[in-house]
């Protein structure tokens, strides 16, 4: 053992820091002893390092009382920030068990020291993932309360004035029940009247009973007829409706001439029946004016009027709006200038365009005509 000045000194060594790198000391923190002597001589050199020796496994002592904390030294300036960049955050280990409280000291505290330059904050670790949602509870409900006394009657609401519903089909009449036997007579004195109970349920109808079969009885004699009633006001003539037949006649009393490719006039009409066929009188020309079939037939008598050379040939041609049709062509042979003969052409047209204009043109040199007549019939 050594004792005075060469007796060693334990020094404690503090193994954990607070968040601003101070230590932070308690009785199960030391964990190493350093042996510190206070001898003071003149130094000697260095000799040389000696092999390390193996690594001791001494059982530890029983930790001391905790002495007096001595007072806080003041905090020293504070260095100049490094320019060295900021390393990466290392991630974060895993805390330890908190290790058992040592017994408290019973020394004086000491005076509370300066507090020190607060350090700079450090970055924000990163937030950590989100936890599972944990299991719904499955509590037991609770036992129902007590009902609560009934609160006062509101106020009566305005009544609803809603349009009535259609009203639903009547339902079929319900069998008449049977009626009960009638109890005896009491002969017992008169007790005072009781209150009137409820209204007892209506019993279910009973079945209705068959229709009677009586013999029907006579007709009654007929009663005398009525006066007749007055004469109602005559109606609105309604529209001429159009007749079946549809024609125009026309002819020409005096003689005409006409000369190759001229148009014979007719200067009188006979008869102009309907709508669809017009002629005014002296003209050459009879208008069509509604679709349809029509029947169209020439007569007459034609003579040489301005011929010189013979034998001549008369002919005679329906046109449409100017076209001249092959239809209904006549012709007649003239053998000199004395000879005349009656000529006549017929045809059937469908005309779809109108109005249609029809026309009855000579050929064959000038030629006169007389008694000559137009037929036109919509068939």
């Amino acid at each position: 053992m050594l004792i005075g000045a060469d007796a060693p000194v334990l020094q404690e060594v503090c193994m954990n820091f607070d968040n601003d790198c101070r230590p932070v000391c308690g009785a199960a923190d030391i964990v190493v002893e350093k042996v510190i002597y206070d001898r003071t001589g003149p130094t000697g050199p260095t000799g040389p390092t000696g092999a390390t020796g193996a690594t001791g496994t001494g059982v530890t002592g029983a930790t001391g009382a905790t002495g007096p904390t001595g007072p806080t030294g003041s905090t020293g300036a504070t260095g100049a920030t490094g320019a060295g960049a900021t390393g990466a955050t290392g991630a974060t280990g895993v805390t330890g068990p908190t290790g058992p409280t040592g017994p408290t000291g019973a020394g004086a505290t000491g005076a509370t020291g300066a507090t020190g330059v607060t350090g700079p904050t450090g970055p924000t670790g990163p937030t950590g993932p989100i936890g599972a949602t944990g299991a719904t509870g499955t509590g037991v409900t609770g036992a129902t309360g007590a009902t609560g006394p009934t609160g006062p009657t509101g106020p009566t609401g305005a009544t609803g004035t809603g349009a009535t519903g259609v009203t639903g089909a009547t339902g079929p009449t319900g069998p008449t029940g049977l009626t009960g036997p009638t109890g005896a007579t009491g002969t017992g004195a008169t007790g005072a009247t009781g209150a009137t109970g409820p209204t007892g349920p209506t019993g279910a109808t009973g079945a209705t009973g068959a229709t009677g079969t009586g013999v029907t009885g006579a007709t009654g004699a007929t009663g005398p007829t009525g006066p007749t009633g007055a004469t109602g006001a005559t109606g609105p003539t309604g529209a001429t409706g159009e007749p079946d037949t549809q024609a125009l006649s026309a002819y020409s009393t005096p003689a005409a001439v006409a000369a190759s490719g001229g148009a014979l006039e007719f200067d009188m009409n006979n008869a102009i029946v309907g709508t669809a066929l017009s002629h005014t009188a002296g003209s050459d020309t009879v208008t069509i004016s509604q679709p349809g079939t029509y029947f169209v037939q020439y007569n007459g008598t034609t003579y040489p009027a301005n011929i010189t050379s013979f034998p001549a040939v008369n002919t005679i041609n329906f046109t449409l709006n100017g076209v001249t049709q092959s239809a209904g062509a006549a012709q007649t042979r003239f053998d000199s200038a004395a000879q005349a003969e009656a000529i006549s052409a017929a045809a059937v047209f469908n005309i779809t365009t109108t109005p249609t204009t029809l026309q009855v043109i000579s050929g064959g040199g000038v030629y006169g005509y007389s008694d000559a007549t137009l037929n036109v019939f919509k068939v």
